[in-house]
């Protein structure tokens, strides 16, 4: 009775530590089926930790509409290089919103220097900003093959902050001793990226900045042809780990647990994740490495680059940033440059650029 009651014991401790180590969660716990039956593909979702997200992506209401009309901005102010085809008045809100999004505490300040005019280059954060506002349009336009109709807006990523708070540089050398065995590529240093495994910690160089093929299994036992080896796979699954983490859902909402890699057995949402890392490198190789220049030593990582996007600068821990709010349409800065007449802003929006 004693050995019973002290193993009884030893389990009660153990479910004890586990609660409070987070390792398991109270109920209720949701299930929802998101694929095929037999194949576990189904979404566990809490609903305390649901309000809890839901808090935190509420998009801000838009600011009133501009009155249609007028002159261009172009015509009326000086150096507007990426928005001049918007009216005055369109001009004027879309810079009030811009500051509200990343720069509520300094305003206008944080990118025109006082006593200068508003014309003047002379804050990094200007040119960066002119730079982001092409990135932004790029998005909207070029890849509604992940983005939709939802679109983005400064405050997708920034909400608030001058530095979105969730960005990625490149790791700094490993401190490691030259006897480790193995090949060493990151492993067992847990981190948050990889969500707290032994998974590479910095997957985001290899497939986010570099364009390396995102396979685990080679389709060929032979030395020719798709060759994967473990350092690769691990790679992968470190990414994964950080998709997963990013949207808060599990392998399964976009993957068929029969078979992984088959994209005939796949959800949709496998589609728009492919699209989405492509996304990732096109932002990070064609809008923000360009920086590296501009930006000031104080804003850069240990290896001296800028910061860079990954799935979870924009998702935050939901499926569709900010929850699906549709931000953008209420911006026409937010598309590329319709034509350069005076039209009403509201025509502007309805048809950008292709």
């Amino acid at each position: 009775m004693n050995i019973i009651m002290k193993y009884k014991t030893s389990f009660v401790a153990l479910l004890a530590l586990a609660g409070l180590t987070g390792c398991w969660e109270r109920p209720p716990i949701e299930s929802v089926q998101t694929g095929y039956r037999g194949t576990a593909m189904v979404e566990l979702n809490n609903p305390r930790l649901m309000a809890a997200q839901q808090a935190a992506n509420v998009a801000p209401q838009p600011a009133p509409p501009a009155e249609a009309g007028g002159p261009l901005a172009s015509a009326v102010f000086k150096n507007v290089q990426v928005l001049g085809n918007l009216s005055v008045a369109e001009f004027t809100r879309t810079m009030a919103s811009l500051t509200s999004w990343v720069a509520p505490t300094e305003g206008c300040a944080y990118c025109h220097k006082p006593g200068e005019g508003l014309e003047a280059d002379t804050l990094y954060t200007k040119v960066v900003a002119r730079k982001m506002l092409q990135m932004t349009q790029a998005i909207n336009v070029e890849n509604k093959a992940h983005v939709g109709s939802t679109g983005v807006t400064c405050y997708t990523c920034h909400r608030g902050q001058h530095v979105p708070a969730n960005t990625w540089v490149n790791a700094a050398a490993s401190t490691k001793s030259a006897k480790f065995l193995g090949v060493e590529s990151g492993q067992n240093r847990p981190s948050t990226a990889v969500s707290i495994t032994s998974l590479p910690y910095d997957p985001f160089k290899t497939y986010l900045s570099g364009s390396a093929d995102i396979k685990v299994a080679s389709n060929t036992a032979l030395p020719a042809g798709n060759k994967k080896d473990v350092p690769n796979a691990e790679r992968t699954f470190g990414l994964m780990m950080h998709m997963s983490d990013s949207l808060g859902v599990n392998c399964t909402y976009c993957h068929n647990s029969q078979a992984f890699d088959k994209w005939s057995v796949s959800t949709p949402q496998r589609v728009t994740a492919w699209h989405g890392i492509r996304m990732a490198r096109d932002i990070n190789n064609s809008y923000l490495d360009p920086l590296n220049s501009v930006f000031p030593a104080n804003r850069k990582g240990p290896t001296g680059d800028v910061a860079k996007v990954n799935c979870q600068t924009c998702h935050q821990g939901a499926t569709k940033p900010l929850l699906g709010a549709q931000m953008a349409k209420n911006y026409p800065a937010m598309y590329s440059p319709a034509p350069a007449t005076p039209l009403p802003v509201v025509a502007q929006a309805a048809t950008p650029k292709k």
